[in-house]
C-alpha cells in the first residue's frame, strides 16, 4: 500500500497477505483524490472510511491535513494493519473502530464533513448503503459522501447526487449536501 500525496506521500507499507479486501487502486485513489480536491477542503476537516479495509483512503486523508479521520472496520486482520500503519506513522489523529459498518451507519450520532464508504461488492444490500448514510446522522450541511461501486450500480436518482466518476473497473458516485439549506429563504428587512 503506497500513500500518493501529502506529508506521509510515497511511504509504503507491506500489507498482509491474508487481508480479504480489494483496495481501490493506487490509479484510483489518486484520481478520486484529485477530483475531492477541487471540491473540498481536507485540511482540518473531520472524516468518516467506512469499510475502511487497508485504511488507505484514510491514511491518504490524514496525509493531506484531515484534522481527525475515523476508520470503521469489521475484520480483525484489517483493523490490526490500520493500527499498525497508525503507530508507525505515529499520528494520532486517526481513530480506529472494529465495529460492522451498516451498525454504525444506524447508530452513530456524529457528523462529519468527508464521509467515504468502500463496502465489499458482493455485500448483501449493498444498493441501500448510499440511501442509508444519506438518511443518517453523518452528514451535516456542507458535507461530502462518496461511495466506491462496481459499474452495475447507478445511484444518479438518490437526493444530492452530485457526480460520477470510472477509473477503469472502479466506480465513484459522489454526493454533496448543500452547505446553507433555505439560505435562499432568508427575508431582507
Amino acid at each position: 500500500m503506497r500513500i500518493i500525496r501529502g506529508k506521509y506521500g510515497r511511504r509504503r507499507f507491506s500489507v498482509p497477505t491474508n487481508i480479504t479486501a480489494r483496495p481501490t487502486t493506487d490509479f484510483a485513489r489518486e484520481n478520486i483524490f484529485n477530483v475531492i480536491e477541487n471540491i473540498f477542503d481536507i485540511e482540518g476537516s473531520r472524516c468518516l472510511d467506512l469499510f475502511a479495509g487497508t485504511g488507505a483512503v484514510s491514511f491518504e486523508l490524514l496525509s493531506r491535513g484531515a484534522a481527525s479521520v475515523t476508520s470503521v472496520e469489521k475484520s480483525p486482520i484489517q483493523a490490526r494493519f490500520i493500527e499498525k500503519v497508525k503507530s508507525e506513522l505515529g499520528d494520532r489523529n486517526l481513530r480506529v473502530l472494529r465495529t460492522d459498518a451498516l451498525r454504525f451507519i444506524r447508530d452513530s450520532s456524529s457528523a462529519f464533513d468527508f464521509v467515504f464508504a468502500d463496502p465489499p461488492y458482493d455485500l448483501e444490500g449493498f444498493g441501500d448503503i448510499p440511501q442509508m448514510v444519506l438518511d443518517s446522522s453523518l452528514l451535516h450541511p456542507g458535507s461530502i459522501f462518496i461511495i466506491e461501486h462496481s459499474k452495475k450500480y447507478d445511484f444518479s436518482q438518490l437526493p444530492h447526487f452530485a457526480d460520477h466518476r470510472t477509473y477503469g473497473s472502479v466506480n465513484f458516485s459522489i454526493f454533496e449536501i448543500p452547505a446553507e439549506e433555505g439560505e435562499d429563504d432568508v427575508k431582507e428587512g
